[in-house]
């Protein structure tokens, strides 16, 4: 008896391009989703259980091209993915899970993020759409504006920190130092409104215990 695998006839991540081959024109648009994941991999060093990828082309259908945020967060996925882990995120090798949260960091040139990407992230059946806007090019808009997916309809949520409680994590913008640069960063929050800290920030907050108790630690 012949066993028919409809996944037989999908391309695999290894035969997909892996983003759109479109440059970012800001280096905002890699700094602050590698921030956030630093401080992911932190917080939820011991789950297995999320992937966040980083200007990585989604394929939600194989006759479309990929979509590509500048940052995405799933989960109920493996974290890591064979040696080399993952080139792309392909929904069909995922169990068919969207990403839970898509982030876009407004640049010099507009992209579309108010309009098409807000149709296609619901299409897509994303939860929570984060855009942030670091100079906040357009007017009546917010700087850090997130909008969670009702009935098919993104909501703008209220707020300068929202909490998302389908991902346990709050997401807000405040002045910080990452990398040597102080500037407006967007952080993730506990669900009372206290930011987690960056791994440098627990790393300064070590050396300075370490000093406390008369240890200096260039000696360790």
């Amino acid at each position: 008896m012949f066993n028919y695998n409809p996944l037989d006839c999908l391309p695999s991540s290894a035969e997909l391009p892996d983003s759109d081959n479109t440059p970012v024109d800001n280096e905002l648009q890699i700094l602050i989703p590698n921030l956030l994941l630093a401080i992911l991999a932190s917080i939820w060093q011991n789950r297995d259980d999320w992937f966040f990828g980083i200007n990585m082309g989604v394929y939600h259908t194989p006759s479309k091209e990929a979509i590509v945020p500048d940052g995405f967060l799933s989960l109920g996925v493996e974290r890591f993915v064979g040696e080399n882990g993952r080139s792309s995120y392909v929904l069909w090798e995922e169990e068919g899970i969207p990403p839970i949260l898509a982030l876009e960091v407004v640049s010099q040139t507009y992209n579309g993020e108010y309009e098409q990407k807000k149709i296609d992230y619901a299409e897509l059946g994303i939860l929570y759409y984060v855009i942030y806007a670091p100079t906040r090019l357009r007017r009546k808009r917010q700087r850090l504006e997130v909008y969670r997916l009702v009935e098919d309809k993104y909501i703008l949520q209220p707020g300068d920190k929202i909490w998302m409680p389908e991902i346990d994590l709050g997401i807000g913008r405040e002045q910080g130092i990452y990398q040597g640069r102080m500037r407006e960063w967007l952080y993730w929050y506990d669900e009372h409104g206290k930011r987690y800290s960056t791994p440098e920030e627990q790393l300064q907050n070590l050396l300075a215990r370490l000093q406390q108790q008369g240890i200096d630690p260039n000696t360790l």
